[in-house]
């Protein structure tokens, strides 16, 4: 095939050579995406669990922050009624967010931990 000067010139010149990731890492990031994968399985599975952590959590939660906010009496009494009343809400957006978020959250926790 004959090709004008002017064509060569810009032609595309590809690369030979793509360096591959070295073994190690391609481990790394093999036992990652294992562990990753784990985590949301538990996730899955233990819902009733990270629910009833949530509970625990917002209740713990809810009051120190109101008790830390609020120093009126009627009023304080007040708000610890009102976080009570949308405690479901908030468990509703909180599963979502744990679910969605947690399992990368920790399973790049662990990593790091492991990491030299």
């Amino acid at each position: 095939m004959l090709v004008s000067p002017k064509a060569q010139k810009n032609s595309v010149k590809v690369a030979k050579y793509v360096p591959k990731l070295s073994e190690a890492k391609q481990l790394e990031a093999e036992q990652k995406k294992n562990v990753l994968l784990l985590v949301e399985n538990l996730v899955e599975r233990e819902e009733a669990t990270f629910k009833m952590i949530i509970d625990c959590l917002y209740d713990v939660g809810s009051v120190n922050l109101i008790n830390k906010k609020i120093r009126f009496r009627p009023l304080n009494k007040m708000m610890k009624l009102v976080a009570r009343l949308s405690k479901s809400g908030f468990r509703t957006v909180a599963i979502y967010w744990v679910k969605k978020n947690s399992p990368e959250l920790i399973t790049n926790f662990l990593i790091r931990k492991v990491r030299f």
